[in-house]
C-alpha cells in the first residue's frame, strides 16, 4: 500500500480534558520552542508530498488553539501537488473560522462530538462547551467544505443510548457520521474498563429505528469506515472498526506530530524526526529522499504491536 495520506498534528494544547485523552494535569504543555514553526510544518508537509503524500489532514491537540491557523492553511494549500487538505477538530471554535478556513482553501473538515446531552459532554470532556461544539458543526455545514463529516467515539454506558440520535443527524443534514469503536491508546483510555461497544452493536441499535441500511461500495482511498445510508436521508452513516474489524494491510497513512516526530504507525513509536533536519537547513530534496525511506518501514507495526496503548493522542492526533 503506497503512503498518500499524511496526519500533521499541530499542537499538544486542547481545550477540552476529554475522559480516553491525555490529562492536562499529568502532561503539561510543549515548550515554543519545541514545536515546530509554521514555515518548517510547510517545509516538511510539501516534503510529504513530493515524498508521494496526496491528501494532509491537521490534527492536535486541537489544531484550532494554533495561533493563526488560517494562515497556516493559506501556506499548506499552497503546495505543489496536494490534492486534498483537511482538518480534525472538536468544532469549539469552528463557529468563527469555519468560512476563513474555507475560503484559506481546507477542503473537508471532520468534528469529534461524542454526545448531544450537555451532561454526558461535561462528563466526557470536563467542559460545558456543547453549545459550542453544535455551532461549530452548523456553521461548517454553511461554509461550503466539499464534506463534512461528525466522529463519535461509542461508549458503552456513556453515551451508547444517543446512537439512533446521532443517526437521526445523517437523515437531517448533508452530514457523514461516523460510530468509530472505543479503542484504548493510553493509560487514562486503559481504564475505561468495559467501554466497547461493537459496530454490531451500534449498528443493529441504528436499523432498530430507522430500518435497514444500504452499503455504499467503497470510495477510493476512502480509509477504514464502511459506509452506509438511510434510503432518502441527505447524509451518510459510517462505522470505523478498531477493535473488532482488522484493517491494517489498507492503511496508507502516516504521522508527524507538533515537534517534527515521524510515526509510521499509530501504534508505532517514532521512527524518525525531522526537526533537526529543517532548523539545520536540509534541501527540499533531502528531506523527500529522507521520508521515502520512512515509507519503507511502515508495514513492520501493526495494532499488536508492543507500542500499542502507550500512544498519547493529544500531542498525536490519532
Amino acid at each position: 500500500m503506497e503512503v498518500e495520506y499524511l496526519r500533521l498534528s499541530l499542537t499538544d494544547r486542547c481545550n477540552l480534558n476529554c475522559i480516553y485523552c491525555t490529562p492536562r494535569e499529568k502532561s503539561g504543555y510543549l515548550g515554543h520552542d519545541d514545536l515546530l514553526r509554521h514555515e518548517e510544518l510547510a517545509r516538511a508537509a510539501g516534503a510529504f508530498v513530493r515524498a508521494g503524500v496526496k491528501k494532509i489532514r491537521l490534527t492536535g491537540g486541537e489544531p484550532l488553539v494554533r495561533k493563526n491557523i488560517v494562515g497556516l492553511v493559506k501556506l499548506l494549500r499552497a503546495i505543489p501537488g496536494l490534492q486534498e487538505l483537511a482538518l480534525t477538530t472538536n468544532g469549539l471554535l469552528l463557529k468563527d473560522l469555519a468560512v476563513p478556513l474555507r475560503e484559506a482553501g481546507l477542503n473537508r473538515v471532520n468534528i469529534s462530538l461524542d454526545t448531544l446531552n450537555p451532561a454526558t459532554f461535561k462528563l466526557i470532556t470536563g467542559s460545558e462547551g456543547l453549545d459550542a461544539a453544535w455551532d461549530g458543526l452548523m456553521a461548517s455545514l454553511k461554509a461550503g467544505f466539499s464534506e463534512v463529516k461528525l466522529n463519535v467515539v461509542v461508549m458503552k454506558n456513556i453515551n451508547d443510548s444517543e446512537v439512533a440520535e446521532f443517526a437521526r443527524l445523517s437523515i437531517d443534514f448533508p452530514l457523514t457520521v461516523r460510530f468509530i469503536e472505543f479503542f484504548p491508546t493510553n493509560e487514562r483510555s486503559a481504564n475505561l474498563k468495559g467501554a466497547l461497544f461493537t459496530t454490531a452493536e451500534t449498528k443493529k441499535r441504528i436499523e432498530e429505528v430507522y430500518g435497514p441500511l444500504e452499503e455504499l461500495p467503497p470510495a477510493p482511498a476512502g480509509g477504514p469506515a464502511r459506509i452506509y445510508r438511510r434510503r432518502g436521508a441527505k447524509g451518510k452513516i459510517g462505522f470505523i472498526s478498531g477493535r473488532s474489524g482488522y484493517f491494517c494491510g489498507s492503511c496508507n497513512r502516516v504521522r508527524m506530530d507538533c515537534t517534527g516526530k515521524v510515526y509510521p504507525c499509530l501504534f508505532s513509536p517514532a521512527t524518525h524526526d525531522l526537526k533537526e533536519l529543517l532548523r539545520g537547513g536540509a534541501p527540499d530534496e533531502v528531506l523527500a529522499d529522507y521520508l521515502k525511506k520512512i515509507f519503507l518501514v511502515k508495514s513492520k507495526y501493526r495494532k499488536d504491536s508492543p507500542t500499542a496503548g502507550h500512544i498519547e493522542m493529544s500531542s498525536l492526533g490519532g
